[in-house]
């Protein structure tokens, strides 16, 4: 299996993911619809082509099935400085594991927001990550309800008003959540 977090470069790291896929570069270039093609692919591999499109990027990642930031940063050394050429001075000694944190918008991640601007941004998303993910245990309670009164056993009451208050805690935090939303100017269901 080979390494790809370990690459020394984006075209390291992106050979290195097609390979642990088992892919040739023909076979990664048709997996995303030949653009780019299987000869961009190796000119990037090779380093000879060092930028490339946001969209073929986040292609490779999903038909390598790797995570992006392991093709962005040496993630196998968290220290290691970034090694993607092209970038503004803004990222200059960012380690990759600060990057990644930067990417992922981890809360208390290694990277720290220099701007209000940047700290609200990413209070934003985080909030709007909680409201997606208190949306779905929402769904996910309420569908329980109905799949309870359908097959009701009596003798499961108490379970059910369990349920029912953990249905209503969620639905409580899921306005909370979309109205701290709604005031940043957030659209929300």
């Amino acid at each position: 299996m080979t390494n790809y977090p370990s690459g020394r470069s984006l075209g390291a790291r992106i050979q290195a993911a097609r390979k642990n896929r088992g892919m040739s570069a023909r076979e990664l270039a048709e997996a995303i619809g030949g653009i780019p093609t299987q000869s961009t692919i190796e000119n990037i591999e090779l380093g000879r082509k060092v930028s490339i499109d946001v969209v073929h990027l986040l292609n490779i990642a999903m038909a390598t099935k790797v995570p992006l930031s392991f093709l962005l940063a040496p993630l196998d050394d968290p220290k290691a400085l970034l090694d993607l050429p092209g970038l503004s001075h803004e990222f200059d000694g960012m380690t990759s594991i600060e990057f990644d944190a930067w990417l992922s918008n981890v809360p208390d991640g290694a990277h720290r927001a220099r701007t209000i601007e940047e700290r609200n941004a990413i209070a934003d998303l985080q909030a709007l990550r909680a409201w997606h993910a208190q949306a779905a245990e929402t769904r996910r309670l309420e569908i329980a309800i109905r799949l309870e009164d359908q097959y009701r056993d009596p003798g499961h009451t108490v379970s059910m008003r369990t349920v029912d208050n953990r249905l209503s805690e969620s639905q409580k935090e899921l306005a909370r959540l979309a109205g701290l939303l709604r005031s940043a100017g957030w659209v929300v269901e």
